[in-house]
């Protein structure tokens, strides 16, 4: 969904946040609009209020979808299912996750973590506003346009108002929205089969999507040029997202029951642990001129990875005296797979995109090939075009 490496704003418990430059749009965007809102509600006040209260409104908007997402990245965590990261932008934010869920009782607990933690949000909005005092507080919330003197009050009831909105649109049971991948995990549950799911979510996610325009066009004839569009580029957005899924879904079906083994170089290039880095220049990387080679150790365990930039960064005086072990990137578990694991789970490997290839390794952890990224594309292209078997 984003077209790019996002740019980073922080780290929340460890998790990478990042938005994407689409994002700047509509915080500007939100911003404009809110701040010709508040001056409705605040006529008596300057201009600079207003916008001031524009700016915190919507800084703590953006701040609820994170905290939505970090309801997913939460519970994904708690699955052992690592986050690559969480990222703002055009519609929204998404939570990256390093794999797909492994059963649907994981699936529909990640996917209603994040409107669970938004109507939390909205609860708490509402609470706080109306302990505030004021009769106009509802009011606030229904985005009727009434005069209050508190700003705090105007800024909850804003708050409140459009988590609302973001709860009831993320239920909209289509793929890939939240209510679409709880519908996918009850579709699961019930067939057994996560793909046909994804079809069945996926499908609704392109009715969904047909609605939305379809209201979308109605509000640009009949009530509001700004939601009609808005609605509009939503549910293209939407449909394009589901037929996606549908369409990856036919061709994970087409390689379901392919392993690592299946695609894998069974007989890769590796260097020993001990061997000089003098020698492991001269005899591979100037041999093979690859960029990076995997090393095991004397009983054949992969123990990490040594790149070429790295050994030539040692003086040549002492690179008959320091070992491929020494410098190598040491294996952490992220860079290895199973022999006899599923090709379609590496789907979004986040070290296998940024490396390029995975070890594969059997079950004491010795090396027994490596599976790189065009191999698996080669898969998938095959599964695509009807003629991938496992074997």
């Amino acid at each position: 969904m984003l077209g790019g490496r996002s740019i980073k704003l922080a780290n929340v418990f460890g998790i990478r946040i990042g938005v994407d430059p689409s994002w700047f749009v509509v915080l500007f965007l939100v911003i404009y609009l809110l701040t010709g809102y508040f001056q409705d509600i605040f006529p008596a006040e300057d201009d600079s209020s207003a916008f001031a209260l524009a700016t915190v409104s919507a800084l703590a908007f953006f701040g609820s979808i994170v905290l939505h997402e970090l309801g997913h990245a939460a519970v994904a965590i708690r699955n052992k299912i690592g986050i690559l990261g969480i990222d703002l932008w055009l519609f929204g934010g998404v939570a990256k996750l390093e794999r797909d869920s492994t059963s649907p009782g994981v699936e529909f607990r990640i996917a209603a973590a994040g409107p669970l933690v938004t109507l939390l949000i909205a609860l708490f909005c509402i609470g706080a506003g109306a302990a505030a005092g004021g009769s106009d507080f509802l009011s606030v919330v229904r985005f009727q346009e009434v005069t209050i003197s508190s700003g705090l009050q105007a800024v909850l009831g804003y708050l409140a108002s459009i988590n609302i909105i973001v709860l009831v649109f993320n239920l909209i049971p289509g793929f890939p929205l939240d209510g679409g991948r709880i519908a996918r995990a009850i579709a699961w549950k019930i067939t057994g089969d996560r793909n046909r799911a994804t079809q069945i979510a996926g499908r609704m996610g392109q009715f969904a999507s047909y609605a939305m325009i379809g209201l979308g066009v109605a509000s640009v004839a009949f009530y509001d040029l700004f939601l009609g569009i808005w609605l509009i580029f939503i549910g293209l957005f939407l449909g394009q997202a589901a037929r996606s899924a549908v369409y990856q879904t036919a061709v994970l079906e087409r390689i379901e029951g392919l392993k690592v083994s299946d695609v894998m170089d069974a007989n890769p290039v590796v260097i020993p642990g001990d061997l000089p880095i003098g020698r492991a220049l001269d005899e591979y990387f100037l041999r093979y001129r690859w960029p990076w080679f995997p090393v095991v150790d004397t009983y054949g365990y992969f123990i990490g990875l040594v790149d070429r930039e790295r050994a030539e960064r040692i003086p040549e005086d002492r690179q008959p005296v320091f070992t491929v072990q020494e410098i190598m990137r040491a294996d952490e578990g992220n860079l290895r797979v199973s022999t006899d694991d599923r090709i379609e789970d590496l789907l979004g490997n986040e070290p296998l995109g940024r490396v390029g290839a995975l070890m594969a390794v059997d079950e004491s952890g010795r090396l027994r090939g490596v599976v790189t990224l065009d191999q698996i594309r080669r898969a998938l292209q095959q599964g695509a075009s009807g003629g991938a078997t496992a074997g």
